[in-house]
């Protein structure tokens, strides 16, 4: 997906306003800037920006159709991806758990060019440590191995949570190895930007029960 193709799916596919994909590409050129000083993406990342981040982030918002109102979690959120996306994309009310004080700083400015402070919260802690809510949506890029990351956030979820994780190659293997002590209903969705790459789609997820 060239980055001319990926502003055209943002507003053909997602029907995002102008004004919408204006605050968006000051949020790159922030992100562009921040990145010459501290690790926020792969550099190698930077010069397809809107395919790698923008639109490999807002492929998750059609898939949470029903939740995408209610809260969404996004953990590890780093640099913003989804997160930050979701947020401004959607009317989701998304909190963003992230634990590096300088990512958490980058996370406070970028919510404040994306104009989406009202909907959007951050809690600057481990994931661990978040106090435990039922969230309607989970999100987490690049996080942890499905397995761990089950660990960690069950408690946030309830049956009907949608669990949007975005995975690369390794996706159907992650998928395998969780259901030795997880269960749920799971399905892998086709990445938009990238063949490879796949997106775990998950519900109802809680331990399997050992014998």
């Amino acid at each position: 997906m060239t980055e001319d193709e990926a502003r055209a799916w943002l507003e053909h596919t997602l029907h995002v306003p102008r004004e919408t994909s204006t605050r968006l590409s000051l949020f790159l050129s922030f992100l562009k800037e921040e990145a010459l000083t501290q690790n926020l993406v792969a550099r190698s990342t930077l010069e397809a920006a809107w395919s790698r981040h923008i639109v490999d982030s807002a492929q998750l918002v059609p898939l949470a159709p029903a939740a995408a109102k209610g809260p969404w979690v996004d953990l590890g959120s780093g640099a913003g991806f989804p997160g930050l996306v979701i947020a401004a994309i959607s009317k989701a009310q998304v909190t963003l758990v992230e634990e590096r004080r300088k990512r958490v700083e980058f996370l406070a400015r970028a919510i404040e060019i994306l104009e989406i402070g009202k909907s959007t919260t951050i809690f600057a802690g481990r994931a661990e440590t978040l106090p435990a809510t039922r969230f309607d949506v989970i999100s987490a890029r690049a996080f942890a191995p499905l397995e761990k990351l089950f660990a960690i956030a069950a408690r946030l979820s309830k049956a009907e949570t949608v669990w949007l994780l975005p995975k690369g190659r390794s996706a159907q293997a992650e998928l395998e190895a969780a259901r030795v002590t997880w269960q749920g209903e799971f399905r892998l969705e086709p990445s938009v930007t990238d063949p490879d790459s796949a997106i775990l789609v998950a519900r109802n997820v809680r331990p399997r029960e050992q014998r």
